[in-house]
């Protein structure tokens, strides 16, 4: 969950995050060295004595044509690691279908005798005592601590995006389309997202709670709702 005035990501939990934050924090070295490099040139330049040598500069020419091409390699090798891992998706242990609509969620559990329900947002005047405003759900998404769950993602109506900072998830709800992703969270908790596309006037009302429990809480949770 994140706090007023904070300026880095949420705690990661689950091992893509994990992954995106490590790159995060590369690309901000990098682009750190590039921004000291430039201001020692331009404080040298501004500093120095003008020269009017114009002399042939071919290895300062190879230097600066060499040392971008390398950086982008440095960017772009961690980048596309990162990219694949996302999209590989190896034998789910449970799938999970989000489907978007004006301004809610559905979910099925495909794979629990097609567990089927609604999740809104609650209202305020509704809200327990500690909980988060704008953020709250009356049906939690619940899946089992440390396992693989396939998200298959669609709409209903309008374009959405089901988005979980925590654990490393965005992926577009498109109309007549199925998009799919997974998630691990690596520990028991509670994590908050929302919509991550403008739907409407809504959009702001939209938001996602996926709640990791050990299995056996999880078993316990699957069958008291399939007995209702």
């Amino acid at each position: 969950m994140a706090n007023h005035s904070q300026l880095s990501f949420q705690d990661a939990s689950s091992p893509i995050m994990e992954e995106l934050m490590g790159f995060h924090d590369h690309a901000l070295m990098v682009a750190l060295a590039i921004c000291s490099l430039v201001l020692y040139l331009l404080t040298t330049t501004l500093t120095g004595k003008l020269s009017s040598n114009t002399v042939d500069a071919q290895v300062i020419e190879i230097v600066w044509t060499i040392l971008p091409a390398m950086v982008l390699v440095a960017l772009a090798l961690p980048s596309l690691r990162i990219l694949y891992m996302m999209d590989e998706i190896n034998e789910p242990d449970l799938t999970l279908k989000a489907i978007g609509h004006q301004w809610y969620w559905t979910y099925e559990y495909t794979d629990l005798n097609n567990l089927t329900f609604d999740s809104y947002m609650t209202p305020t005047t509704d809200l327990p005592m500690g909980h988060f405003r704008l953020l709250e759900v009356d049906h939690r998404v619940v899946v089992p601590t440390e396992a693989t769950v396939r998200v298959i993602v669609t709409a209903d109506d309008v374009l959405h995006s089901w988005a979980v900072p925590s654990l490393g998830v965005k992926t577009d709800a498109i109309p007549g389309r199925l998009n799919q992703t997974s998630l691990v969270a690596t520990r028991p908790g509670v994590f908050y997202g929302q919509c991550s596309e403008i739907c409407g006037a809504n959009h702001s009302f939209m938001p996602i709670v996926v709640e990791s429990t050990p299995l056996a809480n999880f078993e316990n949770w699957s069958s008291s709702l399939l007995s209702q």
